[in-house]
């Protein structure tokens, strides 16, 4: 018991809640008048509200997070037994955990060597950007500082992060942002009219959705750019898979003109799409991969900024130098919770072989969407991989006119009142916040496959007939 709470009566909790508590990405003005919604317990793939509702999860904690489920008893204790060993210290020194994760990590990631530990995927994404500047400066004369982003990606909410941000409503009204930040063209083939490549499709598609990016390079002068930022498969931007031929020509666009390539797999790492990392479904060679939600499955905050030897040299290539090195901190990378729990993640994720799950259960789950899609004209595309799954609702196939994004927040609206947590894309890119997406954990089984799928079912019905 605490205070006025007990597990019977929430109401000291709510009122708590609405007095002082400033959530994220809501609207509040609607709970002068209404409670908002407090999770008070999560097994499994269910969580349960303060009103004893029920709520199957198909977006893992609604951002992508809770990979190996909720209520995972063994990473609790991992936790305990480190904390009550020691908590913290600042990660200028090493730790037990993070010597053993890292190690354990680098063997999922062939070609990548060094792990940075940070607390947040903005927090991963801001380190990669400064080494870039700082490799500009040491390599380059300070000239090399460019890092291009691509149009609908989403590297995190922070001022640099969002000047990376290809998802215009995310950004609006914090500008200024950082210099030097370029957009790239988007790569979805289901779109590509706006990108003035209707006349392609399948791999000449992709290989042309990747020149364009060369297209930028040279524009912006080749000398000039340091760095590619991308995500291996769009998340909030729409849960675009890339088409086939895209990344094997971006792969040599990066070579070809020496410019580093960033991989965010903040959304798809950790098995979101079936295998470790989503860029290893393509071939990739990245320089930097950054990561955050699935590491510990949201048990204790940590993420990571992984790279190569190749670039870890350049930061210890003249000692005698007290500018040389990687002058950064993280305070909370220190924590020794984070790779704790992330041991005892990557424990459950390979004795449970919830990678083979993600992939058998991925492929019965965009089996039942495409059903959906037979049965309703408002479904225009299937897009995703593995657990990472989205439906975009248009009004009308042909003109692939995108519905109202109250209508698409309707459906989520509605797949809950049948007890299903869906998501939607949500102040993402202007007038095509019309994707609805799924994300469940990696523990999921057929038969909450089939419960997800008609929940949307009956939700679709309810909202366009």
């Amino acid at each position: 018991m605490h205070g006025a709470f007990t597990e019977n009566d929430l109401s000291h909790v709510i009122a708590a809640d609405k007095a002082h508590v400033w959530h994220h990405l809501v609207q509040h003005k609607p709970f002068e008048t209404s409670d908002p919604r407090i999770i008070v317990e999560g097994k499994g793939m269910r969580v349960w509200d303060q009103n004893g509702k029920e709520w199957l999860d198909a977006v893992s904690g609604a951002v992508w997070t809770v990979n190996v489920g909720y209520g995972r008893e063994s990473i609790a204790k991992a936790i305990y037994d480190q904390l009550m060993k020691v908590n913290y210290f600042a990660q200028a020194a090493g730790s037990i955990p993070g010597a053993i994760y890292a190690e354990k990590l680098i063997e999922k990631m062939p070609g990548m060597s060094r792990v940075y530990y940070v607390s947040s995927g903005s927090e991963a994404n801001e380190k990669a950007f400064k080494m870039i500047r700082q490799i500009a400066h040491k390599k380059y004369g300070g000239v090399k500082t460019k890092i291009l982003y691509r149009d609908r990606d989403y590297h995190g909410s922070t001022i640099a992060a969002l000047s990376a941000g290809g998802q215009h409503e995310r950004n609006a009204q914090y500008g200024p942002f950082a210099p030097d930040f370029i957009s790239v063209p988007h790569c979805m083939e289901y779109r590509k009219h706006e990108l003035g490549l209707e006349h392609l499709s399948g791999r000449e598609f992709g290989i042309a959705a990747a020149n364009l990016i060369e297209d930028v390079i040279l524009r912006e002068g080749p000398e000039t750019v340091g760095a590619l930022c991308l995500e291996p498969v769009t998340a909030g931007g729409g849960v675009i898979t890339p088409p086939e031929g895209y990344w094997e020509r971006v792969q040599e666009i990066c070579k070809k003109y020496d410019i580093l390539l960033h991989i965010d797999e903040v959304v798809c790492g950790v098995g979101r799409t079936g295998k470790w990392f989503g860029y290893q479904h393509y071939g990739i060679k990245p320089d930097f991969v950054t990561m955050a939600k699935g590491v510990a499955s949201g048990y204790a905050a940590i993420a990571c900024m992984v790279t190569t030897e190749e670039v870890f040299d350049m930061f210890k290539d003249d000692a005698s130098d007290p500018m040389n090195y990687f002058r950064d901190i993280s305070t909370f990378g220190g924590c020794t919770a984070g790779p704790a729990a992330a041991l005892e993640n990557m424990r459950i994720i390979e004795d449970e072989n919830l990678l083979e799950n993600c992939t058998i259960m991925g492929e019965r789950m965009m089996k039942n969407l495409h059903a959906l899609k037979e049965k309703h004209t408002v479904i225009g595309d299937v897009r995703g991989k593995g657990l990472f799954l989205g439906l975009e609702l248009v009004t009308d196939r042909d003109t692939r006119d995108p519905v109202d994004e109250a209508l698409a927040q309707k459906v989520v609206s509605e797949a809950g009142n049948h007890g299903v947590l869906i998501g939607v894309t949500n102040r993402s890119v202007p007038d095509r916040n019309n994707t609805l997406c799924f994300s469940p954990a990696l523990i999921i089984t057929a038969e909450d496959v089939d419960q997800i799928t008609d929940a949307v079912d009956k939700a679709l019905t309810t909202v366009f007939g």
